[in-house]
């Protein structure tokens, strides 16, 4: 079959297959969707049936698909629920992840730029992937959902400032300029956008709703393009542009009619999770070369070595995010949250990979690490957390919003 034909048919088929087997074992165990798209991905991928090669059309989709899912993490983080205080914490604590990740990673390495890489790789945390996950789980608006959205957006956004100042290929100094120039302009972007009014924009929003027209996703996917856009045109990694694109387009729809916003959250979903990022997991399944970790000794021992850094690194420095009152199966589950990563640790190996900079067995090793992350951290966490004493269910938040002047 000709490869452009087995990935219209396939990819698609996979994603409902995905869903259906989601459904299915759900009635037993809840296993997150991204589990089955990953393997699924890998069955049919060059590393065992070879039924779907890799593309550069189907790569175009799927770096789609994932500024997409970073897109929604920041327009689904609710910064005022969240709280300073809880982001501060979280802050600290991936400060101390980049520092222990580096020094660590440095020693195995035995390098210290390859250090760099790992460790950065280490810090990150998938909150994309973990905001569906806590959706369907109902964690979202709890107290410790609310933590691991804290935990993760740092560990989405702090990741992608490190790749922006330390592996963009400029100096230090002139990476920071750089990124001030885009802050300023998406920071510019989203105080318009927080002012208010902008009772036209709403208007049309609604009026096209139930058209062809569907203004505000086309909108939504405007606002995507040209962040991703500019931060491709500054240098920048273009996860950057995707996750301040959902903060944006946040702030800006906020001033809709209640049910118009839940409609197009809706649409917005429909889009992201129904059509894009099963294309990014799809595709990551398929990219990925067992034959060349299984086939290399020393990158089949770093995989689980960079497994427990994971846990070590990242998560166990997450874990101090855990509010008041936490069990001690909140804060394993919280560190197992903390620790899944796979996006970013995409994007930073395949850095590492161009520059030359990153053995292709080391980083076959860390994206495989990061896959195990997604389809056993998440997973393992929500067993925990119902089984917590409190039935993962806590009806009032312990750590209430912090306004602060």
């Amino acid at each position: 079959m000709d490869p452009t034909v087995s990935s219209i048919v396939l990819v698609p088929l996979l994603a409902v297959a995905a869903a259906l087997l989601t459904t299915a074992v759900g009635r037993f165990v809840k296993i997150p969707l991204v589990v089955f798209e990953i393997v699924l991905g890998l069955v049919i991928g060059p590393s065992v049936l070879g039924w779907v090669p890799k593309t550069d059309g189907l790569d175009a989709l799927a770096n789609f698909g994932l500024a997409f899912l970073f897109f929604m993490a920041g327009n689904e983080i609710d910064f005022a629920a969240i709280g300073a205080r809880r982001l501060r914490r979280a802050s600290l604590t991936w400060v101390v992840s980049l520092v222990v990740g580096i020094v660590l990673a440095a020693l195995i390495a035995g390098d210290v730029i390859r250090g760099v890489y790992i460790g950065i790789a280490l810090t990150s945390t998938a909150l994309g992937t973990l905001m569906p996950v806590l959706r369907d789980a109902g964690e979202l608006r709890t107290p410790f959902g609310r933590a691991v959205t804290a935990v993760g957006a740092v560990g989405e956004f702090g990741p992608l400032l490190a790749i922006s100042l330390f592996l963009s290929g400029r100096k230090p100094l002139a990476a920071a300029l750089v990124l001030i120039g885009f802050a300023l302009v998406a920071g510019g972007a989203i105080w318009f956008a927080s002012r208010g009014g902008h009772r036209g924009f709403h208007r049309l929003v609604r009026a096209t709703l139930h058209t062809s027209g569907q203004f505000a996703v086309r909108f939504v996917v405007l606002i995507i393009a040209a962040l991703v856009g500019l931060s491709i045109a500054l240098g920048l990694d273009m996860l950057l542009g995707a996750f301040a694109a959902g903060v944006l387009c946040r702030i800006l729809l906020a001033g809709a009619e209640p049910a118009d916003a839940h409609q197009i959250e809706s649409k917005l979903e429909a889009v992201a999770f129904g059509v894009l990022v099963p294309i990014f997991f799809i595709n990551t399944g398929i990219g990925f070369d067992l034959k060349a970790l299984l086939g290399d000794p020393r990158a089949l021992l770093l995989l689980p070595i960079f497994l427990v850094l994971l846990i070590v690194v990242r998560g166990l420095p997450g874990s101090v995010s855990a509010p008041p009152g936490s069990t001690l199966r909140d804060r394993a589950s919280l560190t197992l949250f903390a620790a899944t990563g796979l996006p970013i640790i995409v994007a930073v190996t395949a850095i590492g990979v161009r520059e030359h900079d990153l053995p292709v067995g080391t980083a076959t090793a860390l994206v495989g690490a990061g896959m195990l992350s997604v389809l056993i951290f998440p997973l393992v966490a929500l067993l925990l957390r119902r089984r917590s004493s409190d039935g993962g269910v806590r009806p009032a938040d312990p750590d209430p919003v912090v306004v602060e002047g």
